[in-house]
């Protein structure tokens, strides 16, 4: 499977805002946009004004990065949501919350999504009673996520659930914190993306 591989901090910085991608050192002081708040690179602090496909390419970058997918399935879900009845934008920041590494992480099973990636690869995850070790998996209203009962002791995991109090659970999620389970209420609206992302942008970027 393609991922990236490089460093992290390096795309909050290009992106000039914290994408929350290393977990708990993102609310920390050694956060790299607290220490340098400017694009990496020779010439990061001395870029000049960006064009309006610049705008639109830098938004779609960044969505990317927060979800942590390639530019091919990030167009694919682009497409379905395209094909989708309502507001194209709306429905593909709908797809990509649905994601079952994404709920996870908004559960609080895992203080990042590459973490919660990482969790479900290696089976640690039910949906339903069913195990599952696919991370795009789009799951829908009434799904049930359960963390295994031999995988409950894992120290990242626990520290990751009494965390959770900071960063806060979404409303169209339900998190048991002592079942160690979540439950998908609704499906996720526009309301419930906090995250500063204008979707519109990336429509008009793909419609080119």
């Amino acid at each position: 499977m393609a991922r990236y591989t490089g460093p992290s901090c390096r795309l909050c910085r290009r992106e000039n805002m914290e994408l929350f991608l290393k977990g708990e050192r993102c609310y920390t002081d050694k956060c790299a946009i607290k220490r340098r708040n400017y694009p990496p690179g020779q010439h990061g602090q001395g870029r000049s004004k960006t064009s309006d496909y610049g705008v639109q390419l830098r938004e779609k970058q960044k969505v990317r990065r927060i979800y942590g997918i390639l530019e091919k399935q990030f167009r694919a879900y682009f497409q379905e949501a395209d094909r989708m009845k309502g507001v194209t934008g709306e429905n593909l920041l709908s797809l990509l919350e649905r994601r079952l590494d994404n709920v996870i992480y908004r559960l609080g099973f895992a203080s990042s999504r590459t973490e919660s990636r990482q969790l479900v690869r290696h089976g640690h995850f039910t949906i339903n009673g069913r195990k599952v070790n696919i991370p795009s998996i789009q799951l829908k209203v009434g799904d049930v996520i359960e963390l295994r009962e031999k995988s409950r002791k894992i120290v990242a995991v626990t520290d990751s659930l009494e965390a959770v109090v900071r960063r806060g659970v979404p409303q169209w999620v339900e998190l048991d914190r002592d079942a160690f389970k979540g439950l998908i209420k609704t499906l996720p609206v526009r309301e419930d993306v906090t995250t500063p992302i204008q979707e519109q942008l990336i429509v008009e970027l793909y419609s080119k």
